[in-house]
């Protein structure tokens, strides 16, 4: 391609076009008209400049132009309590269903390690004595110890949404971590399953597993389950670095990262829910029973939500990813 004659054939086509971005008024019918004509024409020139001869500077020019043009003929859409409402019915539950062969396995290998470590410390006595001195561990583990304390050292609301705070950034960083071929959500997720870990085999050594499983599962139950999502997804957003499919790397990548960002904007609301359980039922004065009740029942929910709902939408052919008139146009590829 002579670039010289490619901006002489065409420049004063770009020129008209910028002339009529920038016009303040409204345009008429036939500038409209004539304005969409360029922003398709000025298109496919710039696929041709860059498959064929592609220069920096007419390269910017003309992608800024196509980007503006389209921002104008398409027009900005705001958004609306329909697209809240669509997100929460479909992109979120449609995203964790179809990554629950990541997460879910996740969830069960973390279980079985949080389990295991808990094991390991109970049953070994010079574990415990690593861990901290016996008077120390003694404070901890006693009824009215640091353990039950913990959840009603603070005011509910204040304590809620402190947890949520802290487990939001986790879930966050599970989710953008993930990029980075998914080894540091291996390590915050190990950090999370040995304090579990550790809880367990202090509490267990002590003859208190029931107490303190009492504690947790109110609300750990929810909250353990967005930290298996998140670092599930992280993970395959990982993964997608070293086998992004039939998609090319950078489409992969995008569209899994929409999706994990998706994921991360309802997982907080899941985990807001999961910081009231832990701010207000936890250190309630319920039975035991009564409180393990209504952790399960909100996991039970979350589960189910997830099955219904998300299983519906991938079906009918939801991916989590927004919508495709919200992406960004892709640029036609010249034969």
């Amino acid at each position: 391609m002579d670039l010289d004659v490619f901006v002489t054939a065409h420049g004063a086509e770009w020129d008209r076009l910028e002339t009529l971005l920038r016009r303040k008024r409204h345009l008429t019918g036939a500038e409209a008209d004539e304005l969409v004509a360029l922003y398709q024409r000025t298109t496919t020139h710039l696929s041709l400049l860059l498959s064929s001869a592609p220069d920096p500077a007419l390269t910017s020019r003309l992608t800024s132009l196509v980007a503006r043009a389209r921002s104008t003929v398409t027009g900005a859409r705001k958004a609306s309590w329909r697209d809240t409402a669509r997100f929460f019915t479909t992109a979120f539950p449609a995203a964790v269903y179809r990554l629950r062969h990541w997460w879910i396995p996740t969830a069960i290998l973390s279980t079985a390690v949080a389990a295991l470590i808990g094991w390991w410390i109970a049953a070994h006595p010079e574990v415990q004595a690593a861990i901290g001195a016996p008077e120390d561990l003694r404070d901890m583990t006693r009824p009215g110890g640091q353990y039950e304390t913990y959840y009603s050292s603070h005011p509910a609301a204040s304590f809620a949404a402190q947890v949520w705070t802290n487990n939001a950034q986790a879930v966050a960083l599970c989710l953008v971590l993930g990029a980075f071929a998914g080894l540091p959500v291996l390590w915050i997720l190990f950090q999370n399953m040995l304090n579990l870990g550790v809880g367990i085999g202090l509490m267990s050594s002590a003859g208190r597993l029931d107490t303190f499983l009492g504690l947790i599962l109110p609300h750990g139950l929810l909250e353990l389950t967005a930290v298996f999502v998140a670092a599930g997804i992280g993970l395959r957003l990982g993964w997608t670095l070293i086998d992004p499919g039939p998609r090319t790397r950078r489409t992969a990548l995008a569209e899994e990262g929409r999706s994990a960002l998706g994921v991360a904007i309802g997982l907080a609301a899941v985990l807001f829910i999961s910081g009231a359980l832990e701010g207000f039922v936890t250190p309630s004065g319920l039975p035991t029973w009564a409180r393990i009740g209504i952790g399960i029942a909100a996991e039970l929910a979350f589960l189910l939500y997830v099955h219904v709902l998300g299983g519906r939408a991938v079906r009918a052919g939801a991916t989590g990813d927004v919508d495709l008139s919200d992406r960004e146009a892709a640029l036609p590829t010249a034969a």
